[in-house]
């Protein structure tokens, strides 16, 4: 599989940038093209994946740990002509106080690729030679096989700047002049997703890709990427295990097993503008376990998926979407309706703001009995996490490691069955655990631990079960 890591020296230098517009260039070649992201950011993979067709997936070694990262890998990148990852902060940067865990570094070794160093320029001449000449050598098992200059101000810089890599015997792989008319807009966790801003992603992308096809070597670039040996791993798959429920019970029996006719339970997933924080693993996982799974939209739809046994709500943008949240009565009454008969309810982040009370002033699902609101802090960063209470997602006791990504506030922070413990960095107690629902801040990674989406899948399937056993009972 030919791959390249798109790095950078920090944040900021334009990763999301050149690594969106080559998978956009090369697919425009015609090329099926396996995007992947390093670290667990939700947005820049929908970028990757509007530009590709495929889904955006994440490579992260602090959630899934690093003997994972290479089976994710060739699970997403499965019949592709080229993998293009994009890497996390600066190429070094990984988990705070923990080496190179996490970093793009530890992603790029794991799967023996060759990076490429996209360079904000606009500041400097000679001294990237200096710049590029520390980041290959700080550590040799590093491959970094060329640069690709960004923000380059005009010829005169550009000479200097190939002069000075041509010194340090650093291959310059593309140029790229300042383009703010290809800025994609932000807002405080990031970019804006591209559930929200559909059409206008699409013609970012599109510019993206034209400026990166005038700008960067694709024929050197290519050529680079089939440099990197053959990984010597099995792809990581989804179906470790029959469904969850295949021993029948509640409605839900196997095929010939005398039972009710088999039906896969509906596992309804929240999805639009307002939740868009996703890994692909998550569904492909749930389907494993032997559940269909149906996106709505908090936004629009005033019912739940029909037969829905389970519900996934994750994370998103609930905050700049309050008005409507609260506006869509009927659906808000369906899940509260839904949780208060004990159907199993994972929520993440903007799924716990949404199971509230109420969010900056504005009514949510009652379900939890806590308020979120705005807050000037950003809490941000990697946890280790063990469950406190047994819940339709995890028995207690069950261990996992995530993050935390929000600018809200939820009060109380914990119920009194709270969801997770946390034992790194921190140690206190987090989220809700009440009937079906668990609810918390916590993003985590299902490939990490697939027994969760089996559980989940198990309880949803119960639940549907139980919901037909009652109707068939009735008169």
């Amino acid at each position: 599989m030919p791959r390249l890591v798109v790095a950078a020296p920090s944040s900021g230098s334009g990763k999301t940038t050149v690594a969106t517009g080559l998978m956009a260039a090369f697919a425009e070649r015609g090329l099926a093209v396996s995007p992947h992201k390093a670290g667990p950011d939700y947005i820049d993979p929908g970028y990757h994946a509007l530009a590709t067709g495929r889904p955006g997936r994440n490579l992260d070694a602090f959630m899934c740990g690093p003997e994972l990262v290479a089976p994710l890998f060739a699970h997403g990148a499965s019949g592709c002509d080229l993998a293009l990852v994009e890497g996390v902060m600066g190429l070094y940067d990984g988990a705070a106080g923990r080496g190179e865990l996490a970093s793009t570094a530890q992603v790029a070794k794991l799967l023996r690729a060759p990076v490429v160093l996209v360079i904000d320029a606009s500041s400097q001449s000679r001294s990237v030679a200096a710049l590029v000449h520390g980041f290959a050598s700080f550590d040799p098992q590093v491959r970094l096989g060329g640069v690709i200059l960004n923000k380059v101000g005009s010829d005169r810089h550009e000479v200097m700047l190939r002069e000075a890599l041509e010194e340090a015997g650093m291959p310059v792989l593309g140029v790229l002049r300042r383009a703010p008319q290809v800025a994609t807009p932000s807002r405080h966790l990031g970019l804006v997703p591209v559930a929200e801003r559909h059409a206008d992603a699409l013609a970012a992308v599109a510019a993206l890709a034209e400026q990166v096809r005038a700008g960067c070597d694709l024929d050197a670039l290519m050529a680079l990427a089939r440099t990197a040996p053959p990984l010597s791993c099995e792809p990581w798959s989804p179906h470790p295990a029959p469904p969850a429920f295949e021993a029948g019970g509640s409605g839900c029996g196997g095929p010939g097993d005398g039972a009710a006719p088999y039906r896969r339970p509906v596992v309804a997933v929240a999805g639009g503008p307002a939740f868009t924080f996703s890994y692909a693993e998550h569904a492909e996982l749930l389907t494993a376990a032997g559940a269909e799974v149906v996106t709505f939209d908090p936004l629009r739809d005033e019912a739940l998926p029909e037969g829905a046994g389970g519900l996934v709500i994750g994370g998103g943008f609930p905050e700049v979407y309050a008005p409507e949240l609260s506006a869509n009565e009927p659906l808000r009454a369906a899940v509260s309706a839904f949780a208060a008969a004990g159907g199993p309810v994972a929520a993440e982040c903007a799924g716990l703001l949404y199971l509230a009370r109420s969010l900056d002033g504005k009514p949510m699902c009652g379900v939890l009995d806590a308020d979120g609101r705005m807050s000037e802090r950003l809490t941000l960063g990697y946890r280790e996490a063990v469950a406190v209470s047994d819940s339709s997602l995890a028995a207690a006791g069950t261990r996992l490691r995530g993050h935390e990504f929000h600018r809200t506030v939820i009060e109380p922070g914990a119920g009194a069955a709270p969801a997770w413990g946390f034992t790194h960095p921190e140690r206190r107690v987090e989220g809700f655990v009440r009937q079906g629902v668990h609810a918390s801040y916590l993003h985590t990674h299902w490939a990490a631990e697939p027994s969760v989406a089996r559980r989940f899948a198990q309880a949803a399937a119960a639940r549907a079960g139980a919901v037909r056993d009652a109707a068939a009972a009735r008169p």
